[in-house]
Order: structure tokens, then C-alpha cells, then sequence
């Protein structure tokens, strides 16, 4: 690592977390523009690439990033669903735009279209997928930063980042340590001190898996509220509630019943008599 100063050097745990991500596993096969990043072919095809040569070129990269005076003039573009989340997360910690899902053409050369922009430099995260972006930004001479796998193409990428871009742990880490370095280029962020974001953050995430944790840690909740608030639960003895009046109302009506109180008193007897015993309602 002599072409960065001390300061700049990969330490030992940022090693352990490349090699930890697979970003060093590339495909089984190398473009010719791909091999000087190559460290060695494994025994079931599958290349190497030189972590040494990865970090070097990360910071390269986050130095052009760091270069750009309004950060709102960067946009950083992923149509690879592993990359959403760690695109729109890198955007929002160095104040980048963020381009995710399906390019719209004519985004960067149709002034007419709603979503144009003119961006000062474009980050993209596959330049096979992002191929769309990529050549809009030469037509109007964009610089373009993009990570790059060995078989990746590498036609109008001006920094290409060699690392695995296919994998979701290898891309949400990459766009950490790059937005980690930007964040210490510009000295918001003290080389001394760890980074208090999680590389967790930048994982994309199966919202199949995430609904399906919610749901686990909704039973778990309520579980342990049912557990704190005992008194809540509904008891089988009928001291008190609805039941209990029922039965005291059916009581009631046992000890005092209408018809008895009415057998033993007449209405025709209560009605007071007329001259001749006749009743007056036979007249």
C-alpha cells in the first residue's frame, strides 16, 4: 500500500471484513481490461482479485468523491435489487442522489423528461446493468465510478472498483467503507474513531424475510405484555362482570314473580262495586 499515505491504510479488521464479504471472489471468467486486478485462479475456476489493488482504488475513488464541492451534484445509480438499499443509504450519508431500480433514458440528455438531471459525477454499482447510465453519461463527458467484477465491462468507466458486485454482502460493504471514506476525507468523520453506523444498515434485505421478522417480534411483544399485565387475563370465576349480574338479576326474578302477584289479586276485584253488584263495564 505505498500509494497512499499511512493514514489511508486498510487495517487489519477492514481485511477481515473484505474477505469476510467475499468481495475478493470474482467470476470464472476475466476481461482483458480486468486482468491486472486478478491475484490468481482457483482450482474450480473461480478468480481472485487483489484486495490490496481493491482498497487502492476505493480510496481513489472516495478522493474524486470528496473533490466534488456540492455533494448534491453526485448521483449514485443501482438497477441491481441487492443494491437498493445500500445505494440509497451511501447517497443519504454524503448527500448524493439516488437513481435505484429501472433507469429512466434520457435521464441525463433529454432536458424535456421530468426526472433530467445534470450531475457532476455518476457512481454506479454494476456497469453491465447500469450500461443505460453509463452511456448517456459520455455523451455529455460525466465521469463515471463504478464497481467492477473481472468480467464486468468496462467501456466509458473512468474508476473502476475491483470487488465482487454481484453478492449483497460485498456490495453493502463496499458502499460503507466508501462512504466512510469520504466522510474522513472531509473531516466529518476522525480517523481515530469507529464509524457509529452499522455495515448492517447497507444489507439488502428480503421484505419477505423482514415481514415475516415484524411478525415474530409482534407475538414476542405481545407475549411478554400478556406476561406483565396478568390482571388483564380473563378469569373462569364469576366474581365479578357481566355474568355475575345475570346471575343476581335471575335471582331477582325468582323470589318476586309477576303471574303469582297477579293470581293473587284481581283486577275485578280491586275495582270498587256499583249499586246492584253489577259491573260497570256491562252497561
Amino acid at each position: 500500500m505505498s500509494h497512499v499515505p499511512a493514514i489511508l491504510n486498510p487495517t487489519e479488521q477492514d481485511l477481515q471484513m473484505l474477505l469476510a464479504a467475499e468481495c475478493h471472489l470474482g467470476t470464472k471468467n476475466v476481461v482483458t481490461r480486468m486482468i491486472p486486478y486478478a491475484y490468481k485462479r482457483r482450482a474450480d475456476g473461480i478468480n481472485i482479485i487483489n484486495i490490496g489493488k481493491t482498497w487502492e482504488k476505493l480510496i481513489f475513488a472516495a478522493r474524486v468523491i470528496a473533490a466534488i464541492e456540492n455533494p448534491q451534484d453526485i448521483c449514485v445509480v443501482a438497477a441491481r435489487p441487492y443494491g437498493h438499499r445500500a445505494a440509497l443509504k451511501f447517497a443519504k450519508y454524503i448527500g448524493a442522489e439516488a437513481i435505484v431500480g429501472r433507469f429512466t433514458p434520457g435521464t441525463f440528455t433529454n432536458y424535456i423528461t421530468r426526472s433530467f438531471r445534470e450531475p457532476r459525477l455518476i457512481i454506479c454499482t454494476d456497469p453491465r446493468t447500469d450500461h443505460q447510465a453509463i452511456q448517456e453519461a459520455s455523451y455529455v463527458n460525466i465521469p463515471v465510478i463504478s464497481f467492477a467484477d473481472t468480467d464486468s465491462p468496462l467501456k466509458f468507466v473512468d474508476v473502476a472498483i475491483p470487488t465482487n458486485n454481484k453478492g449483497k454482502h460485498a456490495i453493502g460493504l463496499m458502499y460503507w467503507m466508501l462512504a466512510r471514506a469520504v466522510l474522513r476525507l472531509r473531516g466529518t468523520l476522525d480517523y481515530e474513531t469507529p464509524w457509529d453506523v452499522m455495515v448492517d444498515m447497507f444489507f439488502y434485505r428480503d421484505p419477505e424475510e423482514a415481514e415475516k421478522e415484524a411478525i415474530a417480534e409482534g407475538k414476542e411483544e405481545a407475549g411478554e405484555w400478556s406476561q406483565e399485565n396478568p390482571e388483564w387475563t380473563i378469569e373462569s370465576t364469576a366474581a365479578d362482570g357481566p355474568a355475575a349480574a345475570a346471575g343476581e338479576w335471575s335471582a331477582q326474578a325468582a323470589s318476586s314473580d309477576w303471574a303469582d302477584d297477579a293470581a293473587g289479586s284481581s283486577w275485578a276485584d280491586a275495582t270498587p262495586a256499583t249499586g246492584g253488584g253489577a259491573s260497570p263495564w256491562d252497561s
